[in-house]
């Protein structure tokens, strides 16, 4: 699956989430691309699938829900608001919600990926 346009970098990284394939969302990032994630930096793919499947395994939902794109040539902007539940110690549903901006890149097929992607930028 592949993001044919800006904003869908979000939906699949959703739907990659939400169906438990890391490697879906992995392939999402260019091979240097980044994830800022509490404070620390995890760069590429392998890093990035990683970091995903460890919110897979913590039973992650996530809804995200693009708020505006802005695009130069082949590169873009996306803003996001986003909300996550994930299993806590307890059983109980822990709650988080950020504003991401996410920079994403046109690639040579057509397709968009992640360059940078804060999902804590705007708060």
């Amino acid at each position: 699956m592949a993001a044919m346009k800006p904003e869908e970098c979000d939906r699949l990284f959703e739907e990659g989430v939400n169906g438990g394939d890391a490697a879906a969302v992995a392939a999402l990032y260019e091979p240097d691309g980044v994830l800022l994630l509490d404070g620390q930096t995890h760069r590429g793919p392998e890093t990035i699938r990683a970091v995903v499947e460890g919110m897979i395994a913590a039973g992650a939902r996530i809804t995200m829900n693009v708020k505006h794109v802005v695009a130069a040539g082949d590169v873009a902007m996306v803003y996001n608001d986003w909300r996550l539940s994930v299993a806590g110690p307890d059983g109980k549903r822990d709650e988080s919600s950020g504003k991401a901006i996410e920079v994403v890149r046109r690639q040579a097929d057509g397709s968009w990926k992640y360059v940078v992607d804060d999902p804590r930028a705007r708060g």
